[in-house]
């Protein structure tokens, strides 16, 4: 057996069985933005509330 004719078959193989690309996830940055705005505005509201009463 010639192991650089298995290497070869292999990389053949690789070559004629290409697998279709993952979908690009969605960026979770501006989900966590949002998030943290959220949780800001209200401090800021309760803030002012307690400093108005």
């Amino acid at each position: 057996m010639d192991p650089a004719g298995s290497t070869q078959m292999f990389r053949r193989f690789v070559a004629e069985n290409n697998e279709p690309e993952a979908a690009p996830k969605r960026p979770v940055t501006p989900y966590v933005l949002a998030g943290i705005g959220v949780v800001v505005a209200i401090g800021i509201i309760v803030a002012v509330v307690l400093a108005w009463s």
